[in-house]
């Protein structure tokens, strides 16, 4: 079974401007993705600023959302890392902390070979009981697992049962699909992509839109699953010219700043992320606008 199936939100991590993480404003940020029909909570991806965080903080924040959550969606916590044995830590953490799965990344710089990948990602799983997913997203990371690497590990390890894939790489989707036969939960890691991945059979989407639009989201995967393929295209489609906006500077930049254009006051990033362009931020609200959402 899947750990999950819709929109799962990676979450942003608010910070009060001194760069301290505010809790309080977290718990309001889980609260509005709860009530507005979010599947699951992703806490402390790439979206939620995870690699400027100590360790501490990592799993602070991954214990606070835990809490707050109360097991009304999973939480699912980001644990990668480009040391096989921060990683194990950081997945053996999240796990005590309560959340029901991992998303954790290719070893990023290091650049492993596939055997290494494979070496890697079973050393977290065996360190671990509950459920893993693959992230694959070699535009950050330098690193491509192919589609059997990724097979073999979902089909040999009980725990790895599925990737968040960000590739934008369909042929290499289709073909580790086929080569799957059923074995990976795949999950859209790019938000413009969430219907194609659907058409491949995938679960659904590891989202950076469900920040500002969750229920749209939520609907653009429920409507497929009913049946109604049409209406998610259009509602995917729809949503293009702010996915776009929302991915014009490097992610989570624009998210935040549009949170922050909505009042919901996520404050800012950390250094060496910086806040968005002018010109950037024009065309931003001007997306949001015509979507409907400021």
């Amino acid at each position: 079974m899947a750990i999950f199936e819709g929109a799962g939100v990676a979450l942003v991590t608010p910070f009060y401007p001194n760069g301290d993480v505010n809790y309080d404003k977290l718990e309001e940020l889980l609260e509005e993705q709860i009530v507005s029909g979010t599947d699951a909570i992703i806490s402390c991806g790439t979206t939620g600023e995870s690699s400027t965080m100590s360790h501490d903080e990592h799993l602070d924040v991954v214990r606070f959302t835990c809490k707050v959550v109360k097991n009304r969606v999973p939480v699912i916590a980001g644990t990668g890392s480009n040391s096989t044995r921060e990683a194990v830590y950081l997945s053996e953490q999240a796990q005590e902390a309560g959340a029901d799965g991992l998303l954790v990344v290719t070893p990023y710089y290091n650049k492993a070979t596939q055997a290494g990948l494979i070496a890697h990602y079973k050393a977290i799983a065996v360190s671990v009981k509950i459920p893993l997913l693959l992230y694959h997203i070699p535009g950050r990371t330098g690193v491509t697992m192919k589609p059997e690497t990724m097979v073999t590990l979902c089909g040999e390890v009980p725990n790895i049962v599925g990737v968040k894939e960000a590739s934008a790489n369909f042929s290499s989707m289709a073909e580790m699909m086929n080569l799957a036969d059923g074995c990976i939960d795949l999950y859209s890691g790019n938000d413009d992509q969430i219907v194609p991945t659907l058409s491949l059979g995938g679960k659904g989407v590891i989202s950076v839109l469900s920040n500002v639009a969750p229920r749209q989201t939520h609907d653009i995967c429920e409507n497929f699953f009913r049946g109604d393929v049409k209406k998610s295209c259009e509602q995917q489609l729809k949503a293009i010219p702010l996915i776009q906006a929302l991915f014009c500077e490097v992610n989570p930049i624009p998210v935040k700043a549009a949170m922050n254009l909505m009042g919901k006051e996520v404050g800012p990033m950390r250094m060496p992320l910086t806040e968005m362009e002018l010109k950037n931020q024009e065309r931003l609200a001007k997306a949001m606008k015509e979507y409907g959402i400021l």
